[in-house]
Protein backbone atom coordinates (compact mmCIF):
# COMPACT_ATOMS: atom_id res chain seq x y z
CA UNK A 1 0.00 0.00 0.00
CA UNK A 2 2.85 2.40 0.87
CA UNK A 3 4.64 1.76 -2.43
CA UNK A 4 1.41 2.22 -4.37
CA UNK A 5 0.79 5.50 -2.54
CA UNK A 6 4.29 6.75 -3.39
CA UNK A 7 3.84 5.80 -7.06
CA UNK A 8 0.54 7.71 -7.24
CA UNK A 9 2.10 10.70 -5.46
CA UNK A 10 4.98 10.79 -7.95
CA UNK A 11 2.51 10.51 -10.83
CA UNK A 12 0.51 13.48 -9.56
CA UNK A 13 3.72 15.41 -8.98
CA UNK A 14 4.84 14.84 -12.59
CA UNK A 15 1.42 15.85 -13.89
CA UNK A 16 1.42 19.07 -11.87
CA UNK A 17 4.97 19.92 -12.97
CA UNK A 18 4.06 19.28 -16.61
CA UNK A 19 0.98 21.49 -16.34
CA UNK A 20 3.02 24.30 -14.75
CA UNK A 21 5.70 24.01 -17.45
CA UNK A 22 3.11 24.23 -20.24
CA UNK A 23 1.40 27.20 -18.56
CA UNK A 24 4.71 29.05 -18.17
CA UNK A 25 5.59 28.35 -21.81
CA UNK A 26 2.24 29.71 -22.99
CA UNK A 27 2.67 32.83 -20.83
CA UNK A 28 6.15 33.49 -22.24
CA UNK A 29 4.83 32.94 -25.76
CA UNK A 30 2.00 35.44 -25.17
CA UNK A 31 4.38 38.01 -23.67
CA UNK A 32 6.78 37.71 -26.60
CA UNK A 33 3.94 38.17 -29.09
CA UNK A 34 2.40 41.08 -27.15
CA UNK A 35 5.51 43.11 -26.35
CA UNK A 36 7.98 42.42 -29.17
CA UNK A 37 7.99 42.71 -32.93
CA UNK A 38 7.49 38.93 -33.13
CA UNK A 39 3.78 39.65 -32.88
CA UNK A 40 3.90 40.99 -36.44
CA UNK A 41 4.71 37.55 -37.86
CA UNK A 42 3.65 35.16 -35.11
CA UNK A 43 0.21 34.41 -33.72
CA UNK A 44 -0.21 34.20 -29.97
CA UNK A 45 -1.27 31.13 -27.97
CA UNK A 46 -4.80 32.42 -27.37
CA UNK A 47 -5.42 32.95 -31.09
CA UNK A 48 -3.71 29.67 -32.00
CA UNK A 49 -5.55 27.53 -29.46
CA UNK A 50 -8.82 29.21 -30.36
CA UNK A 51 -8.24 28.39 -34.03
CA UNK A 52 -7.23 24.84 -33.11
CA UNK A 53 -10.40 24.13 -31.15
CA UNK A 54 -12.42 25.90 -33.83
CA UNK A 55 -10.92 23.63 -36.49
CA UNK A 56 -12.47 20.66 -34.70
CA UNK A 57 -15.82 21.83 -36.08
CA UNK A 58 -14.79 24.13 -38.93
CA UNK A 59 -13.06 22.28 -41.80
CA UNK A 60 -9.63 23.22 -43.07
CA UNK A 61 -9.97 22.36 -46.72
CA UNK A 62 -12.16 19.28 -46.98
CA UNK A 63 -11.63 17.96 -43.44
CA UNK A 64 -11.69 19.17 -39.87
CA UNK A 65 -8.42 18.91 -37.95
CA UNK A 66 -9.33 15.52 -36.50
CA UNK A 67 -10.00 14.30 -40.04
CA UNK A 68 -6.52 15.40 -41.11
CA UNK A 69 -5.02 13.74 -38.04
CA UNK A 70 -6.79 10.48 -38.83
CA UNK A 71 -5.50 10.57 -42.40
CA UNK A 72 -1.94 11.02 -41.13
CA UNK A 73 -2.36 8.32 -38.49
CA UNK A 74 -3.69 5.84 -41.05
CA UNK A 75 -0.56 6.34 -43.13
CA UNK A 76 1.66 5.99 -40.09
CA UNK A 77 -0.09 2.80 -39.02
CA UNK A 78 0.55 1.01 -42.32
CA UNK A 79 4.20 1.98 -42.63
CA UNK A 80 4.92 1.54 -38.92
CA UNK A 81 3.45 -1.96 -38.68
CA UNK A 82 5.25 -3.33 -41.72
CA UNK A 83 8.50 -1.48 -40.98
CA UNK A 84 8.54 -2.58 -37.34
CA UNK A 85 7.82 -6.19 -38.22
CA UNK A 86 10.61 -6.27 -40.81
CA UNK A 87 12.96 -4.50 -38.39
CA UNK A 88 12.31 -6.94 -35.54
CA UNK A 89 12.84 -9.96 -37.81
CA UNK A 90 16.04 -8.65 -39.39
CA UNK A 91 17.44 -7.32 -36.10
CA UNK A 92 16.91 -10.61 -34.29
CA UNK A 93 18.31 -12.62 -37.19
CA UNK A 94 21.41 -10.41 -37.37
CA UNK A 95 21.92 -10.68 -33.63
CA UNK A 96 21.44 -14.46 -33.46
CA UNK A 97 23.00 -15.70 -36.71
CA UNK A 98 26.51 -14.46 -37.54
CA UNK A 99 26.21 -15.17 -41.30
CA UNK A 100 23.07 -13.01 -41.49
CA UNK A 101 24.88 -10.24 -39.62
CA UNK A 102 27.89 -10.48 -41.91
CA UNK A 103 25.65 -10.27 -44.98
CA UNK A 104 23.12 -7.59 -44.00
CA UNK A 105 24.70 -5.40 -41.32
CA UNK A 106 27.16 -3.56 -43.64
CA UNK A 107 24.27 -2.63 -45.95
CA UNK A 108 22.10 -1.63 -43.01
CA UNK A 109 24.86 0.53 -41.51
CA UNK A 110 25.15 2.38 -44.81
CA UNK A 111 21.40 2.98 -45.06
CA UNK A 112 20.77 3.79 -41.38
CA UNK A 113 22.33 7.30 -41.28
CA UNK A 114 20.33 8.44 -44.34
CA UNK A 115 17.30 10.45 -43.13
CA UNK A 116 13.90 9.46 -44.53
CA UNK A 117 13.35 12.85 -46.15
CA UNK A 118 16.42 12.26 -48.33
CA UNK A 119 14.47 9.45 -50.00
CA UNK A 120 11.50 11.65 -50.93
CA UNK A 121 12.64 12.38 -54.53
CA UNK A 122 13.40 8.72 -55.23
CA UNK A 123 10.20 7.53 -53.57
CA UNK A 124 8.22 9.77 -55.91
CA UNK A 125 10.12 8.37 -58.91
CA UNK A 126 9.61 4.77 -57.74
CA UNK A 127 6.06 4.92 -56.40
CA UNK A 128 4.58 8.10 -57.84
CA UNK A 129 2.74 10.83 -55.92
CA UNK A 130 0.19 8.52 -54.31
CA UNK A 131 0.07 6.79 -50.96
CA UNK A 132 2.79 4.21 -51.69
CA UNK A 133 5.56 6.79 -51.56
CA UNK A 134 4.40 7.87 -48.10
CA UNK A 135 4.15 4.26 -46.92
CA UNK A 136 7.69 3.62 -48.15
CA UNK A 137 9.12 6.60 -46.26
CA UNK A 138 7.38 5.63 -43.02
CA UNK A 139 8.40 1.99 -43.50
CA UNK A 140 12.03 3.03 -43.88
CA UNK A 141 11.88 5.30 -40.83
CA UNK A 142 10.41 2.61 -38.55
CA UNK A 143 12.55 -0.16 -40.01
CA UNK A 144 15.86 1.55 -39.22
CA UNK A 145 14.94 2.39 -35.62
CA UNK A 146 13.55 -1.04 -34.75
CA UNK A 147 16.24 -3.09 -36.50
CA UNK A 148 19.08 -1.52 -34.56
CA UNK A 149 17.36 -1.93 -31.20
CA UNK A 150 16.36 -5.53 -31.88
CA UNK A 151 19.93 -6.33 -32.90
CA UNK A 152 21.36 -4.61 -29.81
CA UNK A 153 18.85 -6.44 -27.61
CA UNK A 154 19.95 -9.86 -28.86
CA UNK A 155 23.65 -9.00 -28.64
CA UNK A 156 23.31 -7.68 -25.09
CA UNK A 157 21.98 -10.96 -23.67
CA UNK A 158 24.33 -12.26 -20.99
CA UNK A 159 26.42 -15.06 -22.59
CA UNK A 160 26.97 -16.64 -19.16
CA UNK A 161 23.21 -17.00 -18.79
CA UNK A 162 22.97 -18.74 -22.16
CA UNK A 163 25.94 -20.95 -21.26
CA UNK A 164 24.31 -21.94 -17.97
CA UNK A 165 21.09 -22.86 -19.79
CA UNK A 166 23.01 -25.05 -22.23
CA UNK A 167 24.82 -26.76 -19.35
CA UNK A 168 21.40 -27.62 -17.93
CA UNK A 169 20.46 -29.32 -21.19
CA UNK A 170 18.73 -26.57 -23.16
CA UNK A 171 19.21 -26.66 -26.93
CA UNK A 172 19.67 -23.59 -29.15
CA UNK A 173 15.95 -23.27 -29.84
CA UNK A 174 15.10 -23.37 -26.14
CA UNK A 175 17.81 -20.84 -25.32
CA UNK A 176 16.50 -18.56 -28.03
CA UNK A 177 12.82 -18.76 -27.01
CA UNK A 178 13.25 -18.74 -23.22
CA UNK A 179 16.24 -16.46 -22.72
CA UNK A 180 17.11 -14.40 -25.80
CA UNK A 181 13.62 -13.30 -26.85
CA UNK A 182 12.38 -12.28 -23.36
CA UNK A 183 15.66 -10.46 -22.71
CA UNK A 184 15.54 -8.38 -25.89
CA UNK A 185 11.85 -7.40 -25.71
CA UNK A 186 12.52 -4.23 -23.64
CA UNK A 187 15.08 -3.12 -26.22
CA UNK A 188 12.62 -3.83 -29.01
CA UNK A 189 9.98 -1.70 -27.28
CA UNK A 190 12.53 1.08 -26.94
CA UNK A 191 13.02 0.88 -30.70
CA UNK A 192 9.26 0.85 -31.28
CA UNK A 193 8.85 3.99 -29.24
CA UNK A 194 11.56 5.74 -31.26
CA UNK A 195 9.99 4.42 -34.46
CA UNK A 196 6.58 5.86 -33.56
CA UNK A 197 8.08 9.32 -33.17
CA UNK A 198 10.16 9.17 -36.34
CA UNK A 199 7.25 7.72 -38.32
CA UNK A 200 4.98 10.55 -37.20
CA UNK A 201 7.61 13.14 -38.17
CA UNK A 202 8.19 11.42 -41.51
CA UNK A 203 4.53 11.34 -42.54
CA UNK A 204 4.25 15.07 -41.86
CA UNK A 205 7.27 15.72 -44.10
CA UNK A 206 5.88 13.43 -46.80
CA UNK A 207 2.49 15.16 -46.74
CA UNK A 208 4.17 18.51 -47.23
CA UNK A 209 5.56 17.33 -50.56
CA UNK A 210 2.36 16.06 -52.14
CA UNK A 211 -0.96 15.48 -50.44
CA UNK A 212 -4.55 16.65 -50.35
CA UNK A 213 -5.15 15.92 -46.66
CA UNK A 214 -3.21 15.28 -43.47
CA UNK A 215 -1.47 17.43 -40.85
CA UNK A 216 1.45 18.14 -43.18
CA UNK A 217 -1.01 19.41 -45.78
CA UNK A 218 -2.53 21.76 -43.19
CA UNK A 219 0.88 23.32 -42.56
CA UNK A 220 1.91 23.66 -46.20
CA UNK A 221 -1.45 25.20 -47.14
CA UNK A 222 -1.03 27.64 -44.27
CA UNK A 223 2.32 28.59 -45.76
CA UNK A 224 0.78 29.02 -49.21
CA UNK A 225 -1.90 31.35 -47.81
CA UNK A 226 0.58 33.12 -45.49
CA UNK A 227 -1.50 32.09 -42.46
CA UNK A 228 0.73 31.65 -39.43
CA UNK A 229 -2.35 30.69 -37.40
CA UNK A 230 -3.05 27.68 -39.64
CA UNK A 231 0.63 26.70 -39.58
CA UNK A 232 0.62 26.79 -35.78
CA UNK A 233 -2.64 24.81 -35.67
CA UNK A 234 -0.88 22.06 -37.62
CA UNK A 235 2.15 22.26 -35.34
CA UNK A 236 -0.03 22.01 -32.23
CA UNK A 237 -1.78 18.96 -33.72
CA UNK A 238 1.59 17.34 -34.43
CA UNK A 239 2.78 17.93 -30.87
CA UNK A 240 -0.39 16.66 -29.20
CA UNK A 241 -0.64 13.51 -31.32
CA UNK A 242 3.09 12.81 -30.96
CA UNK A 243 2.77 13.03 -27.19
CA UNK A 244 -0.27 10.73 -27.17
CA UNK A 245 1.57 8.18 -29.32
CA UNK A 246 4.59 8.22 -27.02
CA UNK A 247 2.44 7.81 -23.90
CA UNK A 248 0.49 4.98 -25.54
CA UNK A 249 3.65 3.09 -26.45
CA UNK A 250 5.01 3.56 -22.94
CA UNK A 251 1.75 2.23 -21.45
CA UNK A 252 1.85 -0.84 -23.71
CA UNK A 253 5.46 -1.44 -22.73
CA UNK A 254 4.64 -1.12 -19.03
CA UNK A 255 1.88 -3.70 -19.36
CA UNK A 256 3.79 -6.23 -21.46
CA UNK A 257 7.22 -5.77 -19.85
CA UNK A 258 6.38 -5.47 -16.17
CA UNK A 259 9.67 -7.12 -15.21
CA UNK A 260 11.78 -4.51 -16.98
CA UNK A 261 10.13 -1.10 -17.35
CA UNK A 262 12.33 1.79 -18.32
CA UNK A 263 12.13 5.01 -16.36
CA UNK A 264 9.13 7.20 -17.11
Amino acid sequence: MVNRFHIKAKSYEKTICAAIAIFVFLCIWQLVVSFTKAGMVLAGPIETLGAFFGSILQPIGTHTIEGHILWSLSRVLVGFVFGSFAGVVLGILMGWFKPVSALFRPIFEILRPIPPIAWIPLSIVWFGLGEMSKYFLIFYSAFCAVTMNAYSGVRSVDPELMGAAKMLGANNRQVFTTIVLPSCIPQIFAGLQIAVGTSWATVVAAEMVRSSEGVGWVIIKGQDSNSTVQILVGIVAIGIVGYILAVTMRAIEARLCRWSVRGK
